[in-house]
């Protein structure tokens, strides 16, 4: 990775001293459209795990931790060629504003990081990141949003009902948002996504069916445990999805084609991935990310 140490250094003093320079950096950001092309496919790089204090990645416990080696791989993942955007908390998209790192690529805002990972209430998930008008203020492109359902837990409706009227909102500002929706459960205390092909389509037709239009909804959803199901489940909606990339195994490569398989289904409009190109087994970040573009279907030049 090519050291930012000499940036990095100068984005810390600039925080200190000119908090104004992120709304400045945003108010002149060159800014592009989410889907240029007519067929295209989307590569983004997300990164809003640390917000919700998820910074595990295998076996290491904080890899994400270090906020200036994330910040590293981020600007290198950004620079290669295909790669669209990146989804992340506030901190990290004014860190990147203010590194330069966003120009011309898709800003896409988390927006409900309180079902912090391993609590109690971690189903309760409310909305601390990015606020609709948040999004609109910085000009950004796209919001997020986690929507898990645990049918035993009551903090899942809560999260059902902001989520719905979140989107209410951001369809009123006329931007995209990304719902990611589980079916999920608690084993020994923890909390266990069901990536069933069933549990899947579930959850899609729960969130596809949510606020009073679906005109800017745009669903995130995993691969299910079964990629000959895949098809099944990314029937139960119209809607466009994206893929995600889940947690990092040590077969990469079998990620790589279950995410090629289901990238030809006729809803499938891309890729949010984070930790397994950000940390790589290998530690080639550019290898994996040109790997995953590799995947993509272009579409065509149009106007």
């Amino acid at each position: 990775m090519t050291p930012l140490a000499p940036s990095l250094s100068a984005l810390v003093r600039l925080r200190a001293e000119r908090p104004e320079a992120v709304a400045e950096a945003a108010a002149r950001r060159k800014r592009r459209r989410l889907i240029r092309h007519p067929g295209d496919q989307l590569m983004i790089i997300a990164a809003d795990h640390p917000a919700r204090g998820a910074l595990a990645v295998g076996g290491r416990s904080l890899a994400m931790a270090n906020r200036f080696e994330l910040l590293e791989r981020l600007c290198l993942a950004l620079s290669r060629p295909g790669v669209d955007g990146v989804l992340a908390s506030a901190d990290v998209l004014d860190d990147l504003l203010l590194l330069g790192a966003l120009e011309g690529k898709v800003a896409m805002g988390s927006m409900n990081r309180g079902g912090l990972a391993g609590a109690a209430f971690e189903l309760d998930d409310r909305f601390t990141g990015y606020r609709p008008e948040d999004l609109v203020r910085h000009g950004f492109d796209a919001g997020k949003l986690l929507l898990r359902i645990d049918h035993d837990d009551p903090g899942s409706l809560d999260t059902l009902h902001t989520a719905a009227r979140t989107i209410d909102a951001m369809a009123a500002h006329r931007l995209p948002v990304f719902v990611e929706p589980f079916l999920c459960r608690r084993v020994d205390g923890r909390l266990r996504n069901d990536l069933g092909a069933a549990a899947v389509a579930t959850s899609i037709a729960i969130a596809s069916g949510l606020a009073g239009t679906s005109a800017y909804t745009w669903l995130k959803v995993p691969v299910t445990d079964d990629p000959d199901a895949m098809g099944r489940a990314m029937e139960a909606s119209t809607l466009p999805a994206v893929l995600l990339g889940g947690e990092v195994g040590d077969d990469q490569d079998a990620a790589y084609g279950k995410w090629r398989d289901a990238l030809r289904l006729p809803t499938v409009r891309g890729l949010v991935v984070g930790r397994s190109l950000l940390y790589p087994v290998d530690g080639d970040v550019a290898r994996a990310v040109d790997t995953a573009v590799s995947l993509l279907q272009p579409g065509r030049e149009g106007p």
